[in-house]
């Protein structure tokens, strides 16, 4: 299943958080609305949905409708394929979303459109400019033939270089084929207006050169998707496995050998079921950062893992009174570093984190990550942030 993902995910209930652009849609047609208290104890407008379908939540994501997402659950295990789905297509569609805005702001920056401003003052085109991007759908829809050659004619160099890499398998060319179409597939109609309408121009070729770069190095970022998804479902599972082994002893107290929930199955539903019944949740959200006008406006995408709500509550007291003096706050490279290693698989996730840094540091991409510490309670709230 890659970020376009066809068909439904089916019993992972979803809170989706709506942005005020998003509430004031739901609200104008006529669409309930559900009020949350959510992990971070804050009160929140939005959605809840148990079946839904991916490519509507790209869809919500990219119109900017959605501000936060939010699973809650006892296991996570089951959803495994669904929950890094789900993270690959929130981080693409904010590329599709960025790459959007670094192409109009190319267009608006060119010679081409600095040309025709100086030669028509009266329909000035900038970042200002009110583009009725719904009407120039339509024109061009009646004018497919015209924005297919200049997709071809952008492309084309783009896939010579893609089938001249000797490092590719074929079916990792035929899937970056894949990934540049879907880009130029969410460029808005404005874009393809004007990239039709100025084809004579001089500038022109340098303008689609300008673009082609910035195609392949947003292709580039693309690879960050895989690494967060793999990050965050080790990060769920060791959570996880802590959580039920704490809920374990502190039901059981000696009665249950622990080791043996990592291999009877039969008691590791059982403890699953009973944690399911008493709500002893972990809760995992994906928060968009906030969109701004500016087209130049990196985009955040912050992934938040907590445990139960009830103890989150003493985590956030003590980080907004700043007392904190059982609160300890490392990285979560030194989290992986002095975790025990019956409860975090080390080397696993210090894998993933290592190949995530990396990738984020070679497309610029800012990565950010720390773990808080209740000692008391040896609960941990794990946060990482991906600037793209």
């Amino acid at each position: 299943m890659n970020e376009q993902t066809k068909g439904l995910i089916k019993n992972l209930p979803l809170r989706i958080i709506l942005t005020e652009h998003g509430i004031n849609f739901f609200i104008k047609h006529n669409k309930k609305l559900n009020r949350f208290r959510m992990a971070d104890e804050l009160e929140e407008y939005g959605i809840y949905l148990d079946t839904f379908s991916p490519a509507s939540i790209q869809r919500m994501l990219l119109i900017n409708y959605i501000s936060k997402l939010e699973i809650s659950r006892a296991e996570f295990v089951s959803k495994r394929q669904e929950i890094m789905d789900l993270t690959k297509l929130l981080v693409f569609g904010i590329l599709y979303k960025q790459l959007d805005n670094r192409v109009f702001k190319i267009l608006i920056e060119s010679n081409l459109i600095k040309s025709w401003n100086r030669t028509n003052p009266g329909s000035i085109l900038d970042e200002r400019t009110n583009i009725n991007e719904n009407y120039l759908e339509k024109i061009m829809k009646q004018n497919e033939n015209k924005v297919q050659g200049v997709k071809k004619t952008l492309l084309a160099p783009i896939f010579e270089r893609i089938n001249n890499d000797p490092n590719l398998l074929p079916e990792e060319k035929k899937l970056k084929y894949l990934m540049c179409e879907r880009f130029l597939n969410n460029l808005r109609p404005s874009i393809w207006f004007i990239l039709s309408r100025f084809q004579a121009s001089e500038d022109y070729n340098a303008v689609l050169k300008d673009i082609r770069e910035c195609v392949v190095e947003y292709l580039e970022k693309t690879r960050i998707a895989e690494y967060l998804s793999l990050m965050i479902m080790e990060l769920v599972v060791n959570a996880e496995n802590t959580n039920m082994q704490k809920f374990a002893q502190r039901v059981y107290k000696d009665a249950i050998n622990l080791e043996s929930l990592f291999f009877d199955q039969n008691m590791r539903a059982r403890i699953l079921r009973e944690m399911e019944n008493q709500k002893e949740y972990l809760y995992l959200t994906w928060k968009m950062g906030a969109k701004s006008s500016s087209i130049s406006t990196r985009v955040k995408l912050q992934v938040t893992l907590y445990n139960r709500e009830s103890e989150y509550r003493e985590v956030k007291q003590i980080i907004d009174d700043k007392k904190g003096l059982n609160l300890k706050k490392k990285s979560l490279s030194d989290f992986y570093k002095e975790a025990p290693d019956q409860i975090v698989n080390n080397e696993l996730g210090l894998y993933y984190l290592s190949y995530l840094s990396e990738a984020c540091e070679k497309v610029n991409v800012r990565f950010d990550s720390f773990v808080n510490q209740i000692q008391k309670s040896d609960l941990t709230v794990i946060t990482m942030t991906l600037s793209f």
